[in-house]
């Protein structure tokens, strides 16, 4: 009987374009893989919705590891004490994972490895996430970009890596090691209900690698090719719709490379081309995020800019909760807010438009509005939430930080139509568009629809904030 090694998943819940899969299938042993529901990331404010696709994306992963003659073991509780005592019971000779860019997850994942090493198993960590790993993108002087745009321009002319094929063998448990499974123990994979949490509404991303290939090839075919035109309209579906996939690594990163350049050389005009274009920039824009985060840990903990750090934030409990519930009375905010409060996504225009409105026109800290996102969306992805919001809050690595958006001029711009706002907004129906998009509803037309009132001034607050920023920026 060959040796046996294990294979951790975390945020790779897939055995296709998987780097350290396919460098654990190399060894010539039996290879098993292994989840671990940590409690100390399912205790921290977690989406209900993320965690029922999560649970929905491992039975599938544990579907493809059964059809592989092999399987997919779990485990409930601490990972740096689970998964050493999971090897050693298991006589493996070896564990192999990916690195992950997050301060919680490099501390957590150091103390693993110092743990096996200390048993004699030996620990094969890889950067999978990533097209290009943090370090292999750099300024001239050896320092880490944080400036987007020269950051892309590096970063896009770096030949990028094929998908990588995965041939995992065969790997049946002994009858000794399932019996020693018992000193674990490991667990039958739970519901999300079992593990504390409640989503009763139906996912809006579809489950496990073979959906994820289905819509990255839908993507690819029809959308990418109007990319540019479309992504910032809400009511139409212009995006990728691919989010929550790459966060949870039901696709390889490569794979989906692969996919645009496949349609970049088929692409038959200029316009095709600047669609393609544009959505590999917002992959470029995932791997910004994800290079900051780790060159960068402490923008986990508060902002970048170091003058932000005493902004004299307003903080008003009563319309942070109107905000949340999507109770404002600006009808483009309460659509945005109401569609994630009801399905858990959010378009990404509108993440910024909602973003711009806590923090410029509510003045409320960024971090209340960057932790909310985190409990509501399937999509949650600490590094690029939290690099969305600073970007947003004029706190971030922007050399134009500036920017203030007009909710009204937004829904003017992207939602011509009204088409989102009424899909979010039910009790406006009735209303006329340019009423809608322009805010001029009578009060009285307000009271009798059941829509409030706008909760502050935009051109207000918008000047209040520059003050604010200008005072704080000046000392």
């Amino acid at each position: 009987m060959s040796d046996l090694v294990l294979f951790w998943h975390r945020r790779d819940l897939r055995v296709s374009d998987s780097i350290g899969l396919a460098t654990a299938c190399e060894t010539n042993a039996r290879v098993v893989g292994v989840f671990c529901f940590d409690r100390a990331i399912l205790s921290q404010g977690v989406a209900p919705a993320r965690v029922t696709y999560l649970v929905g994306c491992l039975k599938r992963l544990a579907e493809d590891y059964r059809q592989a003659g092999s399987e997919l073991l779990f485990l409930d509780g601490d990972p740096i004490v689970k998964i050493p005592q999971l090897a050693s019971t298991l006589k493996a000779t070896a564990v192999h994972f990916h690195l992950d860019v997050e301060p919680y997850s490099r501390t957590r994942d150091e103390r693993v490895i110092a743990a096996l090493t200390a048993q004699n198993i030996q620990a094969h960590p890889q950067w999978d996430r990533l097209l290009h790993e943090p370090n292999a993108i750099q300024t001239g002087n050896k320092q880490p970009y944080t400036v987007y745009g020269p950051f892309w321009r590096n970063w896009s002319s770096q030949p990028k890596p094929a998908p990588v094929e995965v041939k995992l063998p065969p790997s049946a448990l002994t009858p000794a090691e399932r019996q020693a499974l018992t000193l674990v123990p490991t667990i039958d994979l739970p519901t999300a209900q079992e593990l504390g949490f409640t989503w009763d509404q139906p996912l809006t991303q579809e489950l496990g690698t073979r959906a994820a290939e289905q819509i990255l090839t839908k993507f690819c075919h029809r959308a990418i090719v109007e990319y540019d035109e479309q992504r910032n309209y809400p009511a139409v579906t212009g995006t990728s719709e691919m989010s929550a996939a790459l966060v949870f690594g039901t696709i390889g990163i490569r794979t989906v490379w692969a996919a645009t350049t496949t349609a970049m050389t088929e692409a038959r005009s200029d316009e095709a081309r600047t669609g393609i274009t544009t959505w590999q920039q917002e992959l470029a824009w995932r791997e910004f995020y994800q290079q900051a985060m780790y060159h960068f840990p402490s923008l986990a903990l508060g902002p970048y800019r170091d003058h932000f750090k005493q902004f004299p934030w307003r903080n008003d409990e009563t319309q942070f909760q109107a905000w949340c519930e999507g109770k404002t009375g600006y009808p483009i905010v309460d659509a945005a807010m109401r569609q994630l409060n009801s399905i858990g996504w959010m378009h990404n225009h509108c993440r910024m438009i909602v973003a711009s409105f806590l923090t410029k026109d509510l003045i409320i800290n960024w971090q209340r509005g960057e932790k909310y996102f985190m409990e509501r969306l399937i999509d949650g992805d600490l590094s690029a939430n939290n690099g969305g919001w600073q970007w947003s809050a004029s706190s971030g690595m922007d050399p134009k930080p500036l920017r203030i958006f007009n909710p009204y001029t937004q829904a003017q711009k992207f939602d011509p139509e009204g088409d989102y706002i009424r899909q979010w907004v039910p009790e406006l129906k009735p209303i006329a568009t340019n009423l809608i998009l322009s805010g001029n509803i009578l009060p009285l037309t307000r009271h009798q629809v059941g829509y409030p009132l706008p909760i502050v001034d935009h051109a207000v607050q918008q000047r209040l904030f520059k003050d604010l920023y200008a005072s704080v920026k000046g000392a």
